[in-house]
C-alpha cells in the first residue's frame, strides 16, 4: 500500500543506524591557504561547504563565523566566500515534484540556509541555495569585522583546500525528532540525500532510496522506496512491514528510545496534538501520521494497561481522510486499553 508519511519511519530508522544517535552532519569552513597568523589576512578564497545539514541557518552561520574567528585570528579575506553544494547532484526537488522545488518541500542543497526560504514573500525560495548561503556567511563575517573582499558566489571547493573551522548539525536523533513530530517533508528530504551521499553511492535521492531499502532488507523486510518523504504515491509497503520495522526498532538497545521517541505523542504533540485527546490513547501512544489526498495512515506504538507495548500500523488507501483518521483513532484507542 501508499504509505504516505508513514514512510519517514524508514528514514529514520535508515539515519538512525547509519549515522547513529549521536552523529552528525557538518558544515565545513575552508580556505585556498591558511590565514597568515602574524595579518590574519588569508590569501585568496574561503569556501563554504555542505554536507546536507537540514538545520544549517542564519544563526548557525553566525556561530560558525564566531568559530572560524577564534581558531584562526582571520581579520581579512582577499578573494570571496564560495557556496559549495557539489556533494549532491543539483536538483532541487523529490520524485513526486519532478526534482523542482516545490512549497511541499523548498529546494534541496548540500548547503540549505534557513530551508530554502528567501525571507521575503516574492520570491518565497531561493533559486540558488549555496549563492544564499555564501552570502549570508560572507555578511557575517563582515558583521564579525573581518573584511571580505569580493562578492560572494557559487562553486566548487577546490582538493587542496586547507580546512579552518567547521560547526555540527544537532544530533541525528533531534533531526528525526524535528522531523517526525511536525512530519517535515524538507527535513526528511534532506536527510534521505546525506544518506545517500556518506552510506551510498552519491548525494542523490536514489542513492539514499537505496541506503534505506537496503537498512529494511537486513531487518527482512521487503519494500519499495522512491523518496524520503513519503509524498511519492510510487512508496510502497504494507501493514505487516511497518510493524516488523517498528517492533525491530523496539528491540535494539540503542536505537529504540531515540526511534520511539522521535514520534508525536497521541493528544499532545505535532500531528497528534488534536486527535485522540478524550481516548485511552492520550500520553500513552506515539505515532506517525501519514496523509495525502485518498490516503491515510497511522503507525506507531501504545503502551497497554498491564505494561506491555503494541507495535500497529494502519495504512488505509483510496479512502476519505477525514473518515479514515476516526477509524484510525477507534482502533489505537481499543489497542491502548487492551489488556491481554
Amino acid at each position: 500500500r501508499i504509505p504516505a508519511s508513514v514512510e519517514k519511519l524508514y528514514t529514520t530508522a535508515a539515519a538512525l543506524e547509519h549515522f547513529r544517535p549521536q552523529g552528525t552532519i557538518p558544515t565545513d569552513v575552508l580556505g585556498a591557504a591558511t590565514v597568515d597568523p602574524a595579518t590574519g589576512v588569508l590569501t585568496g578564497d574561503l569556501y563554504l561547504r555542505g554536507n546536507g545539514d537540514p538545520s544549517f541557518n542564519a544563526k548557525a552561520a553566525g556561530l560558525l563565523a564566531d568559530i572560524l574567528i577564534e581558531r584562526t585570528g582571520i581579520t581579512e579575506v582577499d578573494g570571496r566566500v564560495i557556496g559549495d553544494e557539489t556533494l549532491w547532484d543539483g536538483l532541487r526537488g523529490p520524485p513526486s515534484e519532478g526534482f523542482r522545488t516545490s512549497s511541499y518541500v523548498g529546494p534541496l542543497s548540500a548547503l540549505t540556509f534557513n530551508r530554502g526560504f528567501t525571507g521575503r514573500r516574492r520570491p518565497l525560495f531561493q533559486a540558488s541555495p549555496p549563492l544564499f548561503a555564501a552570502k549570508a556567511f560572507t555578511a557575517a563575517l563582515r558583521r564579525r569585522g573581518v573584511a571580505v573582499r569580493r562578492s560572494a558566489r557559487a562553486g566548487a571547493t577546490p582538493a587542496a583546500a586547507v580546512a579552518l573551522a567547521g560547526l555540527n548539525s544537532p544530533a541525528v536523533q533531534n533531526l528525526v525528532a524535528s522531523m517526525n513530530v511536525p512530519s517535515d517533508n524538507f527535513i526528511a528530504e534532506t536527510l534521505l540525500k546525506a544518506l545517500g551521499a556518506r552510506f551510498g553511492s552519491g548525494g542523490t535521492t536514489s542513492a539514499g532510496a537505496a541506503v534505506v531499502r537496503a537498512n529494511a532488507a537486513r531487518l527482512g523486510i521487503r519494500k519499495t522506496v522512491v523518496d524520503g518523504s513519503g509524498l511519492s504515491r510510487s512508496n510502497r509497503t504494507a501493514p505487516k512491514a511497518v510493524t516488523a520495522l517498528l517492533t525491530a526498532m523496539d528491540e535494539s538497545p540503542e536505537l529504540a528510545e531515540p526511534f520511539e521517541l522521535s514520534l508525536p505523542v497521541a493528544g499532545r504533540t505535532g500531528t497528534l496534538h488534536d486527535r485522540l485527546r478524550g481516548s485511552a490513547a492520550r500520553d500513552v501512544c506515539r505515532a506517525k501520521t501519514g496523509t495525502l489526498s485518498n490516503m491515510s495512515a497511522l503507525a506507531g506504538y501504545c503502551e497497554t494497561p498491564r505494561g506491555g507495548k503494541i507495535a500497529f500500523a494502519f495504512l488505509m488507501n483510496y479512502v476519505y481522510p477525514w473518515t479514515a483518521r476516526r477509524i484510525q483513532d477507534r482502533m489505537t484507542d481499543a489497542l491502548a486499553r487492551y489488556s491481554g
